[in-house]
């Protein structure tokens, strides 16, 4: 996994009009200037936003992602909670899970 990869893509679409507009244009090639796995490239390109959520990418990079395509901030918020029951708890980052889904930990 290049989870760095994914990440710096997303931060410079978060950065970079420059970028964005080369992404609008054609995101297969602007994605295609990181080393990305088949799985995140298929996730980005998708948009499937609860698995890139599940591959660990930090959620403040995420939400401007999800905004730029075009997907509001409920939507944004279920698709990461869809992400865990599908794909299973958050692999790596930040976010990485210890615990099930369901298990509370605090309070």
């Amino acid at each position: 996994m290049s989870l760095y990869q994914l990440s710096k893509l997303l931060f410079e679409l978060n950065r970079s009009e420059e970028a964005k507009q080369r992404f609008q244009v054609d995101p297969a090639a602007f994605a295609s200037g990181y080393s990305l796995s088949e799985e995140e490239r298929g996730a980005l390109l998708e948009p499937d936003i609860g698995l890139l959520y599940v591959l660990g990418v930090n959620g403040q990079i995420l939400m401007h992602y999800a905004a730029l395509r075009g997907i509001e901030w409920s939507d944004y918020l279920q698709r990461m909670r869809d992400g865990v029951k599908q794909y299973g708890p958050v692999r790596a980052g930040i976010y990485a899970m210890t615990t099930s889904p369901d298990e509370k930990v605090a309070g």
